[in-house]
């Protein structure tokens, strides 16, 4: 079963490489909640930690075809390894379903972006093709 310590890290260079290299079987799943304005990793789904519960089975879904799939929140502390967990633990549950519940067609690695949102912006912020919607006022006090 997966642990707060088996979580793995991804760095802010590590997925910006990964994205500007066009990782096709990339998923990012922003799991912030109101904190979500400001902007967002480009392409990143938007989960909120708040109904992620009600939300899960939509993105197990969604997540299917996905072999590396990425979660954070404002600062990946709390949330965002929440949500990793809770993603994990039911893929591990749907594939023990006996009648075979949505489960990921290929193998998956999953991580938790190290220092969330937070990190990424002050690095990548400003650069569009890496993030939309930024605001830096919004950030300038983080």
């Amino acid at each position: 079963m997966a642990t707060i310590g088996s979580l793995k890290y991804i760095s802010a260079a590590q997925l910006a490489d990964r994205i500007r290299a066009g990782a096709n079987s990339l998923a990012v799943v922003d799991v912030r909640d109101d904190d979500y304005i400001g902007g967002h990793i480009l392409g990143s789904l938007h989960f909120a930690s708040g109904s992620l519960d009600a939300t899960l089975p939509t993105l197990l879904r969604k997540l299917q075809d996905s072999e590396t799939v990425v979660f954070h929140c404002a600062l990946s502390q709390q949330r965002g390894p929440s949500a990793a967990l809770k993603y994990l633990r039911e893929v591990a549950a749907q594939e023990n379903k006996a009648s075979g519940g949505i489960v990921p067609s290929k193998p998956q690695t999953v991580y938790v972006l190290d220092r969330g949102f937070v990190g990424w912006q002050e690095v990548y912020g400003e650069d569009k093709e890496l993030t939309e919607g930024y605001r830096k006022e919004l950030w300038k006090y983080y």
